[in-house]
């Protein structure tokens, strides 16, 4: 049964913000999405870079990361066998092989960017949970936590496609200071660095948060709140096209696309005339 949204993702977020079609798609009908080589290998290779640190640190090689990936990715096809419909084409294994070695690549480049056996993780894959003042729950998964000797905090996220341009930096980090914000509400401590490691591209990218950057994020995700309350309300959720459009999944629901959208599941009312615009996070 269908249930009205009740917290927000930075996953989430950036699906409304994209195209506000695409969250109903996700997060009310849930419709299927068939799973994709590039996000399945990052998958993997952050379960990798997990699995790295159960041990010693002087066992933290590249080889040893790399003989990890076969395992993991058996570990990935029985807890989602969905994922191997990526290569049910591919009888000889060619294809798989090629995937796989990639994936291996992108563990080793890990190496040139960070020393794992220097690095103690306080947290690794840390599901966290907060609820604003407003009632609003922000809830997501950290890929890494370090804290130093003297209490100073750093969230890391790996990303295995490239870094973007720096003109869109600002965008990268909104994952990140969402992070920083639900660690403030929950810890009264404001993140010493937030830092992005592109694998794809062999970039780091550090950002280092002061505290109106977090309560400015507030504000802006609250504004989004907002705004994806009177659509689950009114039932308006438009498409927003974009050259992303071609990669999406429900072009067969998709009025752009000629398609229809399954009948909405939830009771509607008339929207307001002033009603927030959809896919936008208001002002600063």
């Amino acid at each position: 049964m269908a249930t009205a949204p009740a917290s927000l993702s930075p996953s989430r977020a950036g699906d409304f913000m994209q195209c506000p079609l695409l969250y109903r798609f996700r997060v009310i009908d849930r419709l299927p999405e068939k799973p994709s080589e590039a996000a399945t290998r990052g998958t993997l290779v952050h379960a990798v870079l997990e699995r790295l640190f159960d041990a010693p640190a002087a066992e933290r090689t590249a080889p040893t990361a790399r003989a990890l990936v076969p395992g993991q990715w058996d570990r990935l096809r029985e807890s989602r066998p969905e994922v191997g419909e990526l290569f049910a084409d591919d009888p000889e294994g060619e294809r798989l092989a090629q995937w796989l070695a990639e994936a291996e690549r992108l563990v080793e480049r890990w190496f040139s960017l960070e020393d794992p056996s220097r690095l103690e993780p306080a947290e690794r894959e840390l599901f966290v949970e907060a609820e604003l003042d407003s009632g609003l729950r922000l809830r997501g998964i950290i890929d890494r936590v370090d804290v130093a000797p003297t209490g100073e905090v750093r969230i890391v996220d790996y990303k295995t496609g490239k870094a973007p341009r720096p003109q869109y930096a600002e965008g990268a980090l909104f994952q990140m200071k969402f992070y920083a914000l639900v660690v403030w509400r929950l810890k009264k401590v404001v993140p010493r660095r937030l830092q992005l490691v592109y694998l794809g591209s062999g970039d780091v990218l550090t950002y280092d948060p002061v505290l109106a950057d977090l309560e400015r994020v507030e504000r802006k995700l609250l504004a989004l709140w907002e705004a994806i309350r009177l659509a689950t309300e009114t039932g308006d959720w438009r498409p927003r096209p974009t050259k992303l459009c071609g990669w999406c999944d429900h072009q067969a629901h998709c009025p752009e696309f000629g398609g229809t959208p399954p009948p909405y599941p939830l009771p509607v009312r008339a929207a307001d005339s002033g009603a927030v615009a959809q896919g936008r996070m208001g002002p600063d």
